[in-house]
């Protein structure tokens, strides 16, 4: 069975456990998905299948794209990402969300939110200098070089710069419930990124359900 599947973030709520707790939750649109391409070891060196979601008008569409799904046999689609794994999977076949069942764990990759350009403080979370009356550095970098050893400044030095908007995924997140119907997984904490936005849905490689 195929380990992953594309979805879209919808927004978050919440539910009731059996002791009646609040737990939040997200809820998230896990495909239809179609089957593009199955990627094959002898042939591309490694195993994956190319899945491809949410149907989008084809005037939208560069060329590059069009001429590719037109290849395949597919109708226009926004989102195709690339499921890796040993799975046979025919193109032109559909994956839905009943791949996944209640108290699965899964890992969910999706971009973060934008926030602009931050300063050290914000972005990574910097003590900061003296907060008294005269000193003139509250939240400035300061120095960041050195003397003529090793005249330069080490690789990873944190500094102001643009926060968010990068790749991220959230491990190990437990599937609260699946909604066949309606292709909706309800899934336990937060998910990164907006609402609106697409996500990689992957059964989870840390942590599997009843553990």
């Amino acid at each position: 069975m195929l380990e992953g599947i594309l979805g879209k973030k919808l927004g978050m709520s919440q539910v009731f456990d059996e002791k009646n707790n609040t737990v939040p939750v997200t809820l998230v649109q896990a495909g239809p998905c179609t089957v593009l391409a199955q990627k094959t070891k002898e042939k591309d060196g490694y195993e994956s299948v190319q899945l491809g979601f949410e149907s989008m008008p084809e005037r939208l569409l560069n060329k590059p794209l069009g001429e590719y799904l037109k290849k395949v046999n597919a109708k226009p689609l926004r989102f195709i990402r690339e499921i890796r794994g040993a799975t046979e999977q025919v193109p032109g076949n559909t994956v839905t969300v009943e791949i996944f069942k209640e108290g699965d764990f899964v890992d969910i990759t999706g971009t973060s939110k934008g926030k602009g350009f931050a300063g050290g403080m914000k972005r990574h979370g910097w003590k900061g200098g003296p907060a008294s009356h005269g000193s003139m550095s509250h939240r400035r970098v300061g120095s960041i070089g050195n003397r003529a050893t090793p005249g330069r400044v080490f690789k990873g030095k944190t500094l102001p710069g643009r926060m968010g908007n990068e790749r991220v995924t959230t491990q190990s997140l437990k599937v609260i419930k699946v909604d066949k119907d309606r292709n909706l997984l309800v899934i336990r904490g937060a998910v990164t990124g907006f609402n609106g936005g697409y996500l990689i849905i992957r059964k989870a490689i840390k942590k599997k359900a009843g553990k």
